[in-house]
């Protein structure tokens, strides 16, 4: 018993808190890091890296709803000047902004909102959910978007706690910076907005005496961070003002209009339990938590409500040596007592359900429905699904943290076209065989209107080579300078071409629940049937 209890005495000191934690945010960098240009650029990657590279050796870039906010490309072209442009350096930027939402669950907890096995638990579901490391893997505006709205929260709730000036320019900054990458983070103030504002009504929170000042500060700081960024840094203000003054022709008023037609008009559209099923593909054990954490905590607050009432009825019914209005002044105060520890905690997490629920019907409702719009949904989800944690929670977490790194692994560090939702429209690893056939072509004809993320590939220069129609043309034409290669979209194709030989390869590819809605139980197991794609027909001259 002594050497069993002389052990586990040696373990706590060996694995203690800071110690366990930092090693769950060495795993996030191992995953986010690691191998990290493994898979060929997205098709939206392609064209944010060639606006970026754009923006660095032209200096133009103007605001354009379809493809969101000025903050991506700034940065990325900054890194494309200091390390070249790759498809490595591109993504450098996502996986350090998708990292650092680790420390700053660490930050929530100083506060003393989380308990330590929570913040650990919350720590390693953000550090290894497949959604979080393929999408900090990925460069899009959302994992920007998401890491400015986390440190916008822990700024506001140093902000309440302290009430210093400096975390008021750190929460603008954050706005600020978020408002800069995505036309739907007005929505997520808005939840932020609504709820301190109900929680400083209610007295939950309290406001420093100079609040009134740090707010103009605060708002000052935002206009500031967004008239910079999205006039080009006064290039283009046109994007403010408009074009001769017209509101119409604003930025905001583009973006507005711009993504209200395509929610209605639904080109990427779906149910509005559409991010359900991804939740039980990829994020089972976060999910199942999160759903019983809120009914845990919809359970208490009846029981809390109920048990206010039953007092009261107590205390009116009953006679006691000590008066009525005595014994429910003792009564409010041992409650107040008893809650002071727990109170902080339960107004994180009645934010995070608010949050979550809120998020969900939102990307529910609007008609747009992609997968990386799944982690806004999953950072506050991640949070309740530890609210109340006992033993059973942790040890359920933990082992449901295995299937979490299995599909990380399966969908991120898979060298190989996989029949996932998670990809959307992928560019297939085919193109490394294409490239390769480009490569040692001295000319090339290119003849159909699917055709990225080859532009990229092929910047500056080494476009030289190209001869580009957008649709498919006569024999004669193409081969009116004796390419190479020549490369036909399949649909739009030839049986032959006299004098090359014909070869067919994906371009892209995606999930297809058509072909595989009769097999779904089969599917979520093995992962395997047919995918749809957009296929070239290249034929290269024989020699």
């Amino acid at each position: 018993m002594e050497k069993a209890a002389f052990f586990s005495d040696k373990i706590k000191k060996i694995f203690t808190f800071e110690r366990v934690f930092l090693l769950i945010f060495l795993v996030a960098i191992i995953l986010r890091f690691w191998h990290l240009d493994l898979k060929l650029f997205h098709h939206d990657e392609a064209i944010h890296s060639w606006f970026s590279f754009t923006l660095l050796t032209k200096g133009t870039w103007v605001y354009d709803p379809s493809y969101h906010g000025p903050f991506l490309y700034y940065v990325t072209a900054g890194m494309f000047s200091l390390f070249g442009a790759s498809d490595l350096v591109a993504r450098l930027l996502p996986a350090l902004f998708g990292t650092m939402l680790i420390p700053l669950v660490y930050c929530i907890h100083r506060l003393g909102y989380i308990t330590k096995t929570q913040t650990l638990v919350v720590a390693l579901f953000l550090a290894i959910s497949p959604d979080m490391v393929y999408f900090s893997r990925f460069l899009r505006h959302d994992i920007f978007m998401l890491f400015f709205t986390m440190l916008l929260l822990v700024a506001l709730l140093y902000y309440f706690e302290r009430g210093q000036l400096r975390y008021v320019i750190i929460a603008a900054l954050a706005a600020g910076g978020a408002l800069c990458c995505k036309e739907e983070m007005p929505f997520i103030l808005l939840i932020f907005i609504s709820f301190f504002g109900f929680a400083i009504w209610r007295k939950r929170i309290s406001l420093p005496p100079q609040w009134k000042n740090d707010l103009i500060i605060g708002v000052l700081i935002i206009i500031g961070v967004m008239v910079a960024l999205y006039s080009a840094f006064g290039m283009h203000p046109e994007t403010l003002i408009g074009q001769n003054f017209q509101i119409n022709t604003t930025g905001w008023y583009q973006a507005v209009d711009h993504w209200v037609s395509m929610s209605d008009e639904q080109r990427l559209g779906g149910p509005f339990y559409f991010y359900i099923p991804l939740y039980l593909l990829y994020e089972v054990p976060i999910f199942l938590l999160a759903i019983v954490g809120t009914l845990q905590f919809i359970a208490t607050d009846a029981s809390l409500i109920l048990a206010g009432k039953r007092l009261k009825n107590w205390l009116t019914t009953k006679r006691f040596a000590l008066s009525t209005a005595d014994l429910a002044a003792t009564s409010l105060n041992q409650l107040k007592t008893a809650k002071s520890g727990s109170e902080k905690s339960d107004l994180f997490f009645q934010l995070c359900i608010y949050w979550m629920i809120l998020t969900m019907a939102f990307y529910g409702y609007v008609g747009e429905k992609v997968p990386w719009l799944i982690i806004h949904q999953l950072l506050p989800m991640c949070f309740v699904a530890v609210y109340k944690l006992n033993w059973q929670k942790v040890a359920f977490a933990l082992i449901g943290c295995l299937f979490l790194a299995l599909m990380t692994w399966h969908v991120a560090f898979i060298p190989a076209d996989i029949n996932e939702p998670i990809v959307q429209v992928q560019n297939s690893e085919d193109l490394r065989t294409v490239m390769g056939i480009i490569d040692n072509s001295s000319n090339v004809v290119l003849a159909s209107q699917d055709y990225w993320p080859l532009p990229w590939y092929y910047r500056g220069d080494l476009w030289d080579k190209f001869t580009f129609y957008g649709q498919k043309e006569d024999i004669a034409t193409l081969t009116a300078e004796h390419p190479d290669t020549i490369i036909l979209h399949d649909t739009e194709s030839y049986d032959s071409i006299p004098g090359y030989s014909k070869q067919t390869y994906k371009l892209d590819y995606w999930f297809s629940y058509y072909d595989n809605e009769n097999r779904l139980p089969d599917y979520y197991f093995h992962r395997d049937g047919t995918m749809g794609s957009i296929n070239l027909d290249l034929f290269t001259l024989q020699h």
